[in-house]
């Protein structure tokens, strides 16, 4: 292993070199915008450096909120060269989209109140009061958003309409439900005619990272298409349920929702202020409703579909993140536990794997789809700490630091050797290595 000042210093360059003013892109090339969740992991360790950044960091997500509260996945860079990327989401067709910035039309993991509290602990009190009020207001109207827009039968658990907007872009139970359904007649026509190789040559993806640690061109087009059948319903989720195309509450989503509401809490307590009655009463709500996606049988926890209420049984790395939401049992954490233990299941070498190493989908060095990710560790030491799990929170962290000291800052990770896979230099990898060095 390195020495601890030359990870950080190395850490630190990726940061500096991803900087681009106001916030930091996820990885040069690839990944030009802002995403919403990276943005709440950079400042997360961007907070040891600077905490003045680690602010402008979270701040800048807000001039992308739309009007009736909804926090977008990406806030696009307005440079000539993006036109394209702009026009393929259009937001405008929304009359909810904010005024001179254009973004997609979906959200992502609600990381924001978590990253908020996590950078106002650098802060003595007088300082961190003012941080918390002026994050409040937007955090409330975001989680009001995920209830009104997202639970629209009042049961607790937020839906998501697009894979994209868990963050874990190809994990199996999505791509699973997705091919479920009818494939778009000209998708099933480039696949029949074996036309998806010309198609891949005009993928970006590919172009700077391996063809075969990303998703085929096929799941690639499937998506576009549930996005493009998503904007011309103009993203309003009333008229996006009436036709449900693929509707799924899922589990890492509605975990890290969680955790978020318990921070919300302490800031709302911490300002002296009152959350509104309906959000208490739906946090309160989705803490009940999670223990619905227990499975007694294989002990996991799982998505389900939000229309048949269906167990989608795939396991994933997502079965785990219910203790970085923090509201099971010490019983249901300790099965987690075991399931991490396990070499065969999720306990290989570099852990964790993003599905269990005895899964019909794992594949060590494809995306979603079995790699170790930093940001996924990051939350399930931070549970672990909390459940009292110590021990294991520090060889996991030790093991997620190796992975980075050994490779460098990687978008993901080999779970067999701890080799780099994805997008080199990738910003919230580097930062969460700072926060597991200084914490």
């Amino acid at each position: 292993m390195q020495d601890v000042p030359d990870l950080l210093t190395a850490a630190t360059a990726v940061l500096a070199m991803n900087d681009r003013g106001t916030y930091t892109q996820p990885a040069h090339g690839l990944y030009p915008h802002q995403w919403l969740w990276d943005s709440c992991f950079i400042a997360i360790g961007m907070r040891h450096l600077d905490v003045e950044r680690a602010k402008t960091e979270l701040l800048s997500l807000l001039r992308g909120q739309w009007h009736n509260g909804m926090l977008p996945n990406i806030i696009f860079r307005e440079d000539p060269q993006y036109r394209t990327d702009r026009n393929i989401w259009r937001s405008w067709v929304n009359p909810n989209a904010p005024n001179g910035v254009t973004t997609t039309g979906i959200t992502q993991p609600p990381m924001l109140a978590d990253a908020v509290v996590q950078v106002g602990a650098k802060m003595d009190w007088p300082e961190r009061r003012t941080w918390y009020a002026l994050m409040y207001p937007a955090l409330v109207r975001y989680h009001e958003w995920l209830y009104a827009d997202r639970d629209p039968h009042h049961e607790g658990l937020v839906l998501q309409i697009h894979p994209w907007e868990t963050g874990l872009d190809n994990t199996p139970p999505w791509i699973a439900e997705m091919h479920e359904h009818q494939l778009p007649f000209w998708i099933t026509c480039i696949r029949l005619s074996k036309l998806d190789k010309v198609v891949n040559l005009f993928r970006r993806d590919t172009h700077s990272v391996p063809m075969d640690e990303r998703f085929s061109t096929i799941e690639a087009l499937t998506l576009f298409d549930i996005q493009r059948r998503l904007r011309r319903k103009s993203y309003d989720a009333n008229k996006i349920l009436d036709h449900s195309l693929l509707t799924i509450e899922d589990l890492s989503f509605n975990s890290i929702f969680i955790r978020a509401n318990t921070q919300l809490q302490h800031i709302a307590t911490s300002l002296k202020q009152t959350l509104p009655p309906n959000l208490t009463t739906n946090m309160r709500r989705t803490e009940k409703a999670l223990e619905e996606l227990w499975e007694p049988y294989s002990s996991q926890y799982y998505s389900r579909d939000f229309v048949t209420h269906r167990l989608l049984k795939t396991p994933t790395i997502a079965t785990l993140l219910p203790l970085y939401a923090g509201t099971i049992s010490q019983d249901r954490a300790a099965q987690l536990v075991r399931l991490l233990e396990n070499e065969h299941v999720f306990g290989p070498a570099f852990p964790i794997p993003s599905v269990p190493v005895n899964s019909f989908w794992y594949n060590p060095r494809l995306y979603w789809q079995g790699p170790a990710w930093v940001n996924m560790n990051w939350l399930i030491i931070d549970g672990l700490k909390r459940y009292g799990y110590k021990d294991h929170a520090a060889a996991l962290t030790e093991s997620t630091l190796e992975m980075v000291e050994k490779a460098g800052s990687y978008e993901y990770f080999d779970p067999r050797d701890g080799s780099g896979a994805g997008a080199a230099n990738f910003s919230w990898t580097a930062a969460l290595a700072i926060d597991l060095l200084k914490s």
